[in-house]
């Protein structure tokens, strides 16, 4: 069922430039744009990942702007849910088609002029949340049933791309990664608002600092020396930041957050709302030399896959050579959105794993000379690392 939004209906759809390319390639290579690997996920983990992938998209549809589009040439949210559904049903049906035939050949689809015919522009962002999620269920329970030798099935497309069962899955997933990177801006103003609206109980619930963060913060301090500058991303209410103080550091406390901000200024501290994606790193207190230390636990976590590679080659270039990173995020695959603990909104994270994590941290500038894991209150791993700019 597609259903439209009428008072819309008589005006046209503004034309978007086709995407013509063939994407096969990233079964071979990383992308570059969002960072995907195809050969890092477990084939069997294809059915989370795909759940995983659609628990984002009701979270931007609720946004009241999920139509707008960001620029003439550019889907908005809705667009790109919308074609995410119908990406999830054709992959559906091309998946049964390989289990029960031997090679089908695929028929043909043509997304850019299914968008325009469909409208994607006018239908419901509530009717699409709820579509999107069923047909990304349909099709993830497929992939969880896949027989153990069934993997290595055959399916072709028209213009001679060969897929087998695996490939098309890591093929689909990309797809799927690929345009929640498109969205990211849209995930993080949501993200970003999360935290606005619950600061003060945020940091009520964190206010106290366990063994294992006091450990990270003892070794990130014995790094870095007593009387460095310390550049903190995500301060957040500002607990990591003071007890960096409380032993001899000194700390330029920022978020993305301005509820945090305001929250930190309120109890008398300079803090400064800033994206380190976006936004000049240069210390205010003393402009042109750079830091001798970043901190950043538990925030980098909500930069999105590929964003982060910039994010930590602006942080390394505002540091000193030999100057410290501490690092945290949590461990896992793809991505996921959550509303444990006090803040009842969804927040967006970025799963990383050791490998990509590292690989990333090194390709940035700095050098990893400590990583290590913990635990979290509900199970969660978390992986931090230690490194230096070189």
């Amino acid at each position: 069922m597609v259903l439209l939004l009428e008072a819309r209906e008589d005006l046209p759809m503004s034309a978007i430039e086709p995407d013509t390319k063939d994407w096969t390639w990233v079964l071979q290579h990383p992308c570059p744009e969002c960072g995907y690997v195809a050969e890092d996920p477990d084939r069997t983990a294809l059915g989370d990942l795909v759940r995983g992938n659609a628990a984002l998209w009701p979270v931007l549809l609720a946004a009241p702007d999920a139509a707008a589009r960001p620029g003439p040439d550019v889907w908005s949210v809705l667009e790109y849910a919308c074609h995410v559904r119908d990406v999830q049903r054709v992959f559906s049906e091309r998946l049964a088609l390989m289990l029960d035939q031997d090679d089908p050949l695929f028929a043909n689809w043509d997304q850019d002029e299914t968008a325009v015919a469909e409208r994607y522009d006018l239908q419901a962002p509530a009717v699409v949340a709820d579509e999107l999620v069923a047909a990304a269920e349909t099709v993830a329970a497929q992939y969880d049933a896949v027989p153990a030798d069934a993997w290595t099935r055959s399916g072709r497309r028209s213009n001679g791309a060969v897929f087998t069962v695996e490939t098309l899955g890591r093929y689909h997933l990309h797809d799927l990664v690929h345009h929640a990177h498109d969205v990211r801006d849209a995930a993080a103003r949501a993200t970003r608002e999360a935290y606005d609206a619950h600061a003060a109980a945020y940091g009520a619930a964190t206010a106290h600092l366990d063994d294992a963060v006091a450990h990270l913060r003892e070794r990130f301090v014995a790094a870095v020396g007593t009387g460095a500058r310390v550049l903190a991303i995500g301060s957040g209410p500002g607990r990591d930041a003071a007890a960096l103080e409380a032993v001899g550091l000194s700390v330029r406390r920022t978020d993305v957050s301005t509820g945090f901000v305001e929250l930190l200024r309120a109890e008398g501290h300079e803090a400064d709302v800033l994206d380190p994606l976006t936004d000049g790193l240069d210390d205010p207190l003393r402009p042109g030399t750079p830091y001798d230390g970043v901190w950043a636990s538990a925030s980098l976590l909500h930069v999105a896959r590929g964003d982060l590679p910039l994010v930590l080659r602006r942080l390394a270039e505002a540091t000193r050579d030999g100057g410290v990173l501490h690092l945290a995020v949590k461990e896992g695959t793809g991505e996921g959105w959550s509303t444990h603990g006090s803040v009842t909104a969804p927040r967006r994270f970025t799963y990383w794993s050791e490998n990509g994590l590292m690989a990333v941290v090194e390709a940035a500038g700095w050098h990893v000379e400590q990583r290590g894991y913990g635990t979290g209150s509900r199970g969660e791993r978390w992986l931090d690392l230690l490194a230096r700019r070189r």
